[in-house]
């Protein structure tokens, strides 16, 4: 049986963001989901464990089977996987954001985390003018995804700044930015590094909402067991941010390259769903990631996240549902974690999951009785998998039957 898990990032939040008083994803036109949850099952999972950060890196890391308790290291490292790029077990990994700030002082707050969405196109020249002229033999400059980079502190493992704790820039969009500089001036490397970068960036970035980096989520890098040996399946993953794709890579799956994903709402939706068919022809799992809600969650934006879910039900699942109509195929649709529009950040609420096979009124499983695909719907169903790397076993096992 071929399996698909559907991942709409950041799509669960909290009742009220939309008009109605209810959650985006209750307003959204999700016929398809709705229609699967009648037919199949439906229930709530915590993906982030205990005493960690709400983050994707975390999340996906759990839904993909793999317990962030275990080989989670930091956000930085899982992308570095995504460039393939060479490391050395003491390296110290970054993620590093070209952000947006009213001023780095004690006094700026952070504007935009993502420097108005800015493109790959503009900000890789960015990354490696500051590699030209600010990287040297312990720090290395490394382009990314838009806005999304990466900084290498070589030998760095075991250096105090692999305890500094920098808020993702997300989290504290419009707040302010002294409790973070505090902790950078714990290192006189980060803090010479952090003003001379945003000093380049005045003279190279004019035209563009650029003018600071943003290190964050650090770690050693990233060691992952192999999916197809820990799980028995051929898998790929499908997405337009570094974070899923370095998580595939280090799990030794396929990483599909989709032109035109944007991991924003106006993504390539329909080469996300070409590359998923064309993989299942010779693999048997494909986990597809759509960014969409999650940018539209931090965005504040709740117009545009329920839009977001919209185009998720009609553009990816109706599609897959349609071009695999009688095929034996298992589905398995949730979210990493919520983005409520009141927070603009991300929760650690327990995320609603969505089950189906094409048999699953028959003997593979009995419906839930749910009305749609909802998040109340799903926590009333009383169907809960305590732990997110437990999910993908559990789906096994419905399988198996």
């Amino acid at each position: 049986m071929k399996l698909l898990f559907l991942i709409a990032d950041g799509m669960g939040g909290w009742p009220g963001e939309a008009a109605g008083g209810k959650t985006c994803l209750e307003a959204a036109a999700t016929p398809n989901m709705d229609e699967m949850a009648r037919a199949g099952q439906i229930g709530t999972c915590r993906t982030i464990p205990e005493g960690m950060p709400p983050g994707s890196d975390v999340a996906n890391m759990a839904l993909l089977g793999f317990d962030p308790a275990k080989y989670h290291t930091g956000r930085g490292p899982i992308e570095a996987a995504a460039q393939g790029l060479s490391l050395e077990p003491d390296d110290l990994v970054w993620r590093m954001n070209l952000v947006r700030v009213s001023e780095l002082s004690t006094t700026g707050d952070m504007l935009d985390y993502s420097s108005g969405h800015i493109t790959t196109e503009v900000s890789s020249p960015l990354i490696e003018d500051l590699q030209e002229h600010l990287g040297d033999e312990t720090f290395q400059f490394h382009p990314g995804v838009q806005y999304r980079h990466l900084l290498v502190h070589k030998g760095g493992a075991s250096e105090v700044e692999a305890d500094l704790r920098i808020s993702p820039p997300h989290d504290i969009t419009d707040k302010p930015i002294r409790s973070d500089l505090k902790e950078f001036s714990r290192s006189p490397r980060m803090w010479d590094l952090l003003f001379t970068a945003h000093e380049r960036l005045a003279e190279t970035a004019r035209g563009t909402k650029a003018n600071s980096i943003w290190p964050w989520g650090q770690g050693r890098p990233l060691i992952l067991p192999g999916f197809k040996q820990a799980f028995g399946r051929t898998g790929a993953v499908v997405s337009a941010v570094d974070l899923v794709r370095g998580l595939g890579r280090a799990a030794g799956m396929e990483v599909i390259e989709v032109p035109g994903a944007t991991g924003l709402i106006d993504t390539n939706y329909a080469g996300k769903v070409e590359a998923a068919l064309k993989f299942l022809e010779h693999g048997d799992f494909v986990y597809v990631h759509l960014e969409g809600p999650d940018e539209c969650g931090h965005a504040g934006d709740p117009a545009q996240k329920v839009e977001s879910i919209s185009r998720f039900d009609a553009r990816i699942v109706a599609p897959l549902r349609q071009a695999l109509a009688g095929e034996d195929v298992a589905w398995f649709i949730t979210c990493d974690h919520f983005t409520p529009i009141a927070e603009r950040t991300h929760t650690a609420d327990p995320v609603p999951f969505l089950f189906y096979t094409n048999a699953c009124a028959g003997r593979d499983c009995e419906p839930s009785g749910a009305a749609c695909f909802s998040e109340a719907e799903a926590r009333a169903t009383g169907l809960v998998v305590e732990t997110g790397h437990e999910l993908l076993p559990w789906v096994l096992r419905q399988i198996k039957g």
